[in-house]
């Protein structure tokens, strides 16, 4: 007979083999604990595949040049291919915008709706290419530098991650605060997308890739019409002629080749 002290350590494994035995069996049907979610730092061609796919309409997803799968912007310091992703993401969507903003601005300075508020001069032409002519020399570098300025806030990666580099495409940082005299956001300044869900959120994007990409045809659709009469069938009559160069922006002001 073994020892008193040996029977109750006997005694007391056995128990525990009998609890672990007994609860193997209820193991197998317990959910595993999902790992710790990470943070996903750059866009993969699939990602790009998938986000085209979820797109309504024409034309899925299209890249003759292959550029989600190259590093043509090595040169530049973008040396992966999630970079290259990143900043075609970033240049589609903010071309986009800025598309989408030009087109309204034209169809409403062609259709004789001026902002009472404006830098000096003569805006009496309809014409929305001849309107930048008109500008002062000085109001164009005031454009061009605040400009500039909002350029350079977004390059700096302030308020999280440059999206060459991890950080999301589209995003413009908070500007709010930067200087004492801003006292709104250029991006969302109300707060409007604060009360909206992430999948309320994630189809407004995609339905800024879409609108942002006809706003950048549409645009280049009415220059040219404008510059080259006939050009766009569907508008010839409706857009009034331009005899200037809209790729010289101040070819009215001065010429760095005379």
């Amino acid at each position: 007979e073994y020892p008193r002290d040996c029977r109750r350590e006997i005694r007391i494994n056995m128990q525990s083999l009998v609890i672990a035995l007994a609860l193997a069996p209820a193991a197998a049907y317990v959910a595993p604990v999902a790992p710790k979610a990470t943070t996903k730092l750059a866009e993969s061609k699939a990602d790009l595949m998938a986000l085209q796919e979820s797109l309504p309409g024409p034309p899925g997803y299209w890249d003759p040049l292959d550029l989600a799968g190259s590093t043509i912007l090595a040169q530049y310091g973008v040396d992966t291919v999630e970079a290259n992703i990143g900043w075609f993401r970033h240049a589609e969507i903010k071309h986009g915008r800025v598309a989408m903003a030009g087109f309204v601005g034209y169809c409403l300075h062609a259709n004789g709706i001026q902002f009472p508020i404006h830098i000096p001069g003569d805006y009496s032409t309809k014409s929305p290419a001849e309107l930048w002519d008109q500008v002062p020399e000085s109001g164009k570098w005031q454009i061009i530098l605040f400009v500039g300025f909002l350029e350079f806030f977004s390059e700096s990666g302030a308020n999280g991650a440059h999206y060459t580099k991890g950080g999301k495409p589209g995003y413009y940082p908070p500007i709010k605060g930067a200087r004492p005299e801003i006292v709104l956001n250029l991006y969302d300044p109300f707060n409007f997308f604060d009360r909206m869900t992430e999948e309320a959120k994630e189809a407004g994007l995609r339905k800024e890739i879409n609108n942002g990409r006809l706003a950048m045809l549409g645009l280049f659709s009415l220059i040219s019409e404008a510059r080259v009469p006939g050009s766009v069938p569907s508008l010839s009559g409706i857009i009034p002629p331009y005899d200037g160069n809209v790729m010289i922006p101040f070819s009215g002001d001065f010429s760095i080749f005379s």
